[in-house]
């Protein structure tokens, strides 16, 4: 490891795992997957510039520049976290259901007012991407954020031992990837792993205290900061969204985001709390959250011709889909049209999730509800005033086909759905 980790010190472009992306001096990690075989480019991502390629399989031992270890994942891991345990910086670790993303991004926002800081990149949050996220770590680097995602349980408590966290912020659990937590009860001891790792080793949990799931399972967390309510460490409230989130601190009058929803409002709270702790000049903190804006399909509010659109393509589980509909609901339109896709991930809670959401939307006003995936048609069956698709390019004519003008459009779904494609080639006045 000494000697790998001297290697990685001195390569200037860090480390690389696709050989598409190799820049001279990379070392390359011929990492395995269920469909390919990385040891077989080790020898091309050398032509290509790389100064060592990190194999597990000898037969491709051809170059005085491949080092063969016995597993490169676990070679991989191993390596960040020896380069974490070098850090002499914070490391926040963000783990939940839904809303870590947008919650990470505002911490960086918030936290870059004060702090170089490092957080993960797009949602690299998995067994690959935290360690490649800790090795892209510069010796300048001030603060580091590291997201956690998960499937199954074991994998949280699996990324705390490679980041090694000092802090932790759990957003929520709720009711995501139940299918591999084997139902909402594996979901809460998934994600409080991450309080387990902190109880274990004496860290700090940022902690809301409107969530009382998130109290309660925090309460073995001897050191702890708390937020939004009054009698909190830090407060913030919450005021109204139509359709921006608006708040207020002790510090300041009434703010305004470009946040849809209210359930943003704990994102944002979250990052501010950890800025306030972080001793981030409140009105730097302010400032950083009242001018993000959010992309990547989340929970963007889009103005095309004299349609409005909110795109919220990135991810959809039953609570976040709730979320969205009482917050489109709420929005000030006479004409609104909904595009939903599926709720994967779900196991054996996918027909009843997806009947159960057809029976909320009939209690709603909407104009038109378009529902497409292979999931949908549970919805469906509860829901016969709306249009079904299976396929994509069904949807796309159909939707191409109504008058949108003055119209409001919510378009939320699972990732794999890929639902802004729905918008393609329409430009964006917003």
């Amino acid at each position: 490891m000494d000697a790998l980790y001297n290697a990685f010190l001195q390569a200037p472009a860090g480390v690389c795992i696709d050989t598409r992306k190799i820049e001279r001096g990379t070392i390359f990690f011929a990492i395995k997957g269920p469909n390919f075989n990385a040891n077989t480019f080790a020898q091309q991502a050398l032509d290509a510039g790389a100064a060592f390629a990190v194999i597990d399989e000898p037969a491709f031992n051809t170059d005085s520049r491949c080092i063969l270890v016995e597993n490169v994942l676990e070679t991989l891991q191993a390596l960040a976290r020896h380069h974490r345990r070098q850090l002499k910086i914070p490391v926040l670790a963000i783990t939940g259901s839904n809303g870590k993303t947008t919650t990470k991004e505002l911490c960086r926002e918030v936290l870059s007012k004060k702090y170089k800081t490092l957080a993960t990149l797009g949602n690299l949050n998995n067994h690959i991407g935290v360690p490649l996220t800790l090795l892209s770590i510069k010796k300048d680097t001030e603060f580091a954020i590291i997201e956690m995602g998960a499937n199954a349980q074991k994998e949280i408590a699996m990324l705390c031992n490679i980041a090694e966290p000092d802090y932790g912020l759990v957003t929520n659990m709720g009711r995501a990837h139940t299918e591999g937590f084997g139902g909402i009860e594996g979901v809460i001891k998934g994600k409080s792993e991450l309080y387990d790792y902190l109880v274990a080793h004496d860290g700090m949990a940022f902690v809301n205290t409107l969530d009382e799931l998130l109290v309660r399972q925090s309460e073995p967390v001897l050191r702890k900061f708390t937020y939004p309510a009054v009698e909190d460490n830090f407060t913030c409230t919450f005021l109204e969204a139509k359709p921006f989130v608006t708040f207020s601190t002790l510090s300041s009058g009434l703010v305004s985001s470009m946040l849809i929803g209210e359930y943003n409002f704990a994102n944002i709270a979250a990052a501010l709390a950890v800025g306030h702790f972080f001793d981030v000049n409140d009105f730097e903190a302010i400032k950083a959250i009242s001018t993000y804006i959010p992309a990547n399909n989340r929970s963007q509010l889009m103005e095309i011709g004299e349609a409005k659109y909110i795109l919220d393509a990135y991810n959809a589980n039953p609570d976040s889909m709730a979320a969205a509909l009482r917050n489109f609901e709420g929005m000030q339109s006479q004409h609104k049209i909904v595009v939903l896709g599926d709720m994967n991930e779900l196991g054996s809670d996918t027909a009843a999730a997806h009947r159960q959401l057809g029976e909320s939307i009939a209690q709603l006003n909407f104009e038109t509800v378009f529902l497409f995936g292979k999931h949908m048609h549970y919805a469906a069956e509860v829901l016969p005033e709306a249009q079904y698709f299976d396929n994509f390019e069904a949807l796309k004519v159909a939707f191409d086909a109504l008058e949108l003008s003055g119209k409001l459009v919510l378009l939320k779904g699972s990732r794999t759905l890929g639902l802004e494609r729905l918008l393609a080639n329409k430009k964006n006045t917003n």
